[in-house]
This record gives structure tokens, C-alpha cells and sequence, in this order.
């Protein structure tokens, strides 16, 4: 059973940066896709990003368009987020997830595996 445990989230003000981490464990790393969702109290989750392992090729959600960036290390089995000029609107958990069925944003159906979450909170 793969496992996804999340990393690197915290309270940062508004126009700085974080990067998030996605360690998996437990088996090798076999899906093709890769994704971060977030989810706001009283909000649906959302998509953030998404990547095609095979092509590198990633999609992303428009508020975060231009100020995040997904990426895969092969060798350490993690996935990252880089998080730069945060906004307010950005505070949320944020899950990293992977599948092979369809690397998209637009919705989490397709995600067989989760991580636990970790909170960005942005300050104004």
C-alpha cells in the first residue's frame, strides 16, 4: 500500500512563500499522476496542481496559476509544491494525492491515495 505523508506547511504573511513536500512510502512509486488539492473550512476541495509523471507535463488550478510550482523527484519519491506570493485566499489544508487514472484539477475522483494534509495558513 503506497503511503503519502505531507510535509511543510505553517503560517507565513501575505506575499511569501512556502514549499510543501509529499513523501511516499511503502511501495515503489507506480502512479502516474501526482496532484495537490487544498480544502478551506466550509469549502470544497480543490485542485491545485496535477502532473503526468511519463511527460512531466502539469496543469494547474487558475488562482494558482504563475505562483505555484509541482514538481517530482524520481529518486527520493516526493512531490512538491512551491508556494510563492501567498494570499490570504490561499489558507487551507492541503493534501497531496496520486492515481492513474486522470491527471486533472478539476476533480479528486480519480485519486486513489492521500496524504494526511498539512496547513498553510497566510496572514495579511
Amino acid at each position: 500500500q503506497l503511503q503519502l505523508v505531507e510535509s511543510g506547511g505553517g503560517s507565513v504573511q501575505a506575499g511569501g512563500s512556502l514549499r510543501l513536500a509529499c513523501v511516499a512510502s511503502g511501495k515503489s512509486f507506480s502512479p502516474d499522476c501526482v496532484a495537490w488539492f487544498r480544502q478551506a473550512p466550509g469549502k470544497e476541495r480543490e485542485g491545485v496542481a496535477a502532473q503526468y509523471r511519463p511527460l512531466r507535463s502539469t496543469v494547474y488550478g487558475d488562482s494558482v496559476r504563475g505562483r505555484f510550482t509541482l514538481s517530482f523527484d524520481n529518486a527520493k519519491n516526493t512531490v512538491y509544491l512551491q508556494m510563492n506570493n501567498l494570499k490570504p485566499e490561499d489558507t487551507a489544508t492541503y493534501y497531496c494525492a496520486a492515481g492513474s487514472a486522470s491527471c486533472t484539477v478539476v476533480t479528486d475522483t480519480y485519486y486513489t491515495f492521500w496524504g494526511q494534509g498539512t496547513q498553510v495558513t497566510v496572514s495579511s
